[in-house]
């Protein structure tokens, strides 16, 4: 098991954890684990500012809306920090990041276009992913929903 997994588990998540091996591509890891594009979801991380942090999560066929996402937070700046950092504030590399098991529990912003269904996130490790409610995940983690994805 993974800090991810464990954290689903002690959260009383249901969730599967669907291991497919390496994906090059959002449309590769959704067909290895046999879901639509728009049900994988990736767990993007955002800075706010200087130590501050959120997770986005992003349906796999969107991408962040910047307008949108400043404007919910009520920000004239944001940003993608480089993959070092998302590491030392996540405790995951890319492609595996997951708002479950994060080092630090930073808030959660998921597409409303996840709400209603079941989702694959990462799981914190390589060609491995969480199968999730999206609902029951977002309001456990104590996060939110809303619209801040564009078309991809």
């Amino acid at each position: 098991m993974s800090a991810a997994t464990d954290a689903a588990a002690a959260l009383g998540i249901a969730h599967k954890v669907l291991r497919h091996g390496p994906a090059g591509s959002v449309a590769e890891a959704a067909a290895a684990q046999g879901v639509e594009v728009r049900d994988l979801v990736k767990s993007l991380v955002v800075r706010r500012a200087s130590g501050d942090y959120l997770f986005v999560l992003v349906p796999g066929d969107r991408q962040i809306s910047w307008p949108k996402l400043r404007a919910l937070l009520g920000v004239n700046r944001l940003s993608m920090p480089d993959a070092a950092t998302a590491k030392e504030v996540t405790g995951y590399e890319r492609g595996t990041i997951t708002p479950f098991g994060s080092l630090r529990p930073w808030p959660v912003v998921a597409d409303e276009r996840t709400s209603g269904r079941t989702i694959n996130l990462g799981a914190g490790e390589r060609g491995v992913g969480l199968q999730v409610d999206a609902d029951e995940a977002v309001v456990s983690l104590g996060g939110t929903f809303a619209d801040v994805t564009d078309e991809a």
